[in-house]
């Protein structure tokens, strides 16, 4: 199974949480990064989006093909995003839309620690990978890249 982290490009200030839109930097920061998951993410991916309007219009970049996913919402646990993605028993792959500082907690867990809390830039995408080898499990950072990069 992969699992790609995209956290929701730059956003405004001042707003109510849940309604805060792109900046006019983090509309172009979710396009180049839609470009790249277009080229390199399978077609048959499962994509599961936070509601807020941030990562609705991040994701907009890419498809309106998703689903829409609350318990993923900002203040959401590193498990719920887990638990929604159904990591790592559903095969294939799965994009999470979300936000920090719970993308980080996974990030930091898939890597072997509950005890910190990794950051991850405005736009920028985590994928990783899970396999057994020999009857042992192992995870795979494949990725990271920011849009500044792309």
């Amino acid at each position: 199974m992969d699992l790609i982290l995209w956290r929701h490009a730059e956003a405004e200030d001042g707003a109510p949480d849940l309604e805060r839109k792109l900046t006019s930097k983090g509309v172009k920061q979710a396009e180049k990064t839609a470009a790249f998951l277009r080229q390199h993410m399978p077609r048959d991916a499962r994509i599961l989006v936070s509601p807020a309007t941030r990562t609705l219009q991040t994701v907009a970049a890419l498809t309106d093909h998703f689903t829409l996913a609350p318990t993923i919402g900002p203040g959401a646990s590193a498990h719920a995003i887990l638990q929604a993605a159904r990591w790592p028993d559903a095969g294939g792959t799965v994009l999470v839309v979300g936000h920090q500082p719970t993308l980080g907690e996974v990030a930091a867990q898939l890597l072997g620690s509950d005890d910190y809390s990794l950051s991850l830039k405005k736009g920028a995408l985590w994928w990783f990978s899970y396999r057994e080898r020999e009857e042992q499990p192992q995870v795979t950072l494949r990725l990271v890249i920011s849009p500044e990069f792309l």
